[in-house]
């Protein structure tokens, strides 16, 4: 297996747009509906469907894990998603909301051998992820694994980017930049615009505040980018976060890695020519890639 810690990074944009269209399907939307979560936004629902693996988590917890959102937005649906629907209720009808999602997306291919094959692969690699000092991904591995191969594959690519996402939670940390930090920061080095992190409910006055915490650092500039300071420091954070998320691509080799993205090639332009994913979103995703010449 290449020793390229790059190669995690790959595999995440290669996996995570298959995925991603959960947050915004209106599939998903309708079942959150059933369930009696509001739907005009998708923040009830998504602190649902996200934080029940961990049970009926504490609005502390959610806003430990999750990181980047500030602990009032949390609490505004946390715990208050439990009362609408247990833990239980949401992980059942989140397997349901993946079904509907991907055979409207997926068509036939749902039932194909190369979707098949790709779970299988898939559900191998997050096995393969080791979870201590990740929570998130250790809830996720611990749910059962679904029969359905779109569901198994769906569950799986879960695993593998809360894996990622408890270790770029780990970098952060290490940087020492705090949840509305990492996100400035990232603004800074145009990850996305300021107002694409205005979802993650940080008052401009805690933002601004930020932005003078890193200022004082020598990693941003008075017009909030980033110095060459900024861009190294953000440079290590993504690659530390490269490096914790290789060992479950080392673990399942490189031609089978290579076989898993080649495999989800066609859900993954069907993901990009859904409509579904923003063009502008904090993950870099939802751009159909241009064509090699």
């Amino acid at each position: 297996m290449t020793q390229d810690p790059g190669f995690a990074r790959r595999m995440w944009h290669q996996l995570e747009p298959v995925h991603a269209p959960f947050w915004y399907a209106p599939e998903v939307s309708a079942e959150a509906a059933a369930l009696g979560y509001q739907v005009d936004t998708r923040w009830p629902a998504y602190f649902a469907w996200r934080a029940a693996p961990l049970g009926e988590a504490s609005a502390e917890l959610v806003a430990a894990a999750f990181y980047s959102f500030s602990p009032r937005m949390v609490a505004e649906h946390v715990p208050a998603a439990w009362t609408v629907a247990p833990a239980a209720k949401v992980l059942e009808a989140r397997l349901r909301a993946v079904d509907g999602m991907y055979r409207a997306m997926l068509g036939g291919e749902v039932g194909g051998q190369g979707l098949a094959e790709a779970a299988r692969l898939a559900r191998e690699a997050a096995e393969a992820a080791g979870t201590a000092g990740r929570p998130l991904a250790a809830a996720n591995a611990a749910l059962p694994w679904p029969e359905e191969p779109h569901l198994l594959l769906w569950q799986a690519i879960g695993v593998l980017r809360e894996h990622r996402g408890d270790g770029h939670v780990a970098a952060l940390l290490t940087a020492e930049l705090d949840p509305c930090e990492a996100l400035v920061s990232l603004a800074a080095i145009g990850g996305a615009p300021r107002e694409t992190f205005g979802s993650r409910g940080w008052t401009a006055q805690e933002w601004d505040a930020a932005r003078d915490r890193l200022a004082a650092r020598g990693l941003v500039n008075p017009d909030g980018t980033a110095t060459e300071q900024g861009h190294r420091l953000r440079d290590t954070v993504e690659r530390v976060t490269d490096d914790l998320a290789i060992a479950p691509w080392r673990a399942l080799g490189l031609e089978k890695a290579e076989r898993l993205a080649e495999l989800t090639t066609p859900l993954l332009v069907a993901a990009l020519e859904s409509g579904l994913l923003p063009a502008t979103n904090t993950l870099g995703i939802g751009r159909v890639p241009t064509p090699a010449r």
